[in-house]
């Protein structure tokens, strides 16, 4: 039973470190012709040997971007919140007891980061595919969801096992 509990913690804390991989890092979407990463901050120029941040587009719609901006966070946050739960309630919880609440926080990392890449996927460079294509960041976004989908559910059938 330790080995399942540590593994699920290493599963844990590895949707955290892809989560805010995903919500920091600037490679969303890469334009091809010079390189040009754009994340759901900036957009990165590489002049005069550095790199250079610049105002996203004015094509971008504001409002959609805010909501990806957000739920990229939010997503982040309830996933952090969710590993201490897990780790207060293997201290607290009586044996034969769920880890829902644990379940519960993972869960909503997992929509919010679901919410986040679908809106990115369609709101934004619908037009542009021959110009760029998807970076890491928007992948790791999509395998974030998976992996805090496949947290949740391990959450929510665990239950501590009684001594016998």
């Amino acid at each position: 039973m330790l080995i399942l509990l540590a593994a699920i913690f290493v599963l844990h804390i590895a949707c955290i470190i892809i989560l805010l991989t995903a919500t920091i890092d600037n490679a969303w979407w890469v334009i091809t012709a010079g390189n040009m990463p754009t994340d759901i901050w900036a957009r990165w120029i590489f002049a005069n040997n550095s790199w250079h941040s610049v105002d996203l587009p004015p094509t971008y719609p504001e409002s959609y971007l805010q909501a990806v901006q957000a739920s990229s966070v939010l997503a982040c946050i309830f996933s952090i919140i969710g590993i201490f739960v897990f780790v207060a309630q293997l201290f607290t919880l009586p044996k034969g007891q769920r880890f829902l609440v644990s379940g519960v926080f993972q869960f909503l990392a997992c929509l919010c980061i679901m919410i986040a890449a679908s809106i990115y996927t369609d709101r934004f460079h619908t037009d542009e595919q021959n110009l760029g294509s998807y970076g890491h960041c928007f992948i790791l976004a999509w395998i974030a969801f998976a992996l805090t989908f496949l947290s949740s559910i391990i959450y929510f059938v665990l239950r501590k096992k009684t001594a016998e």
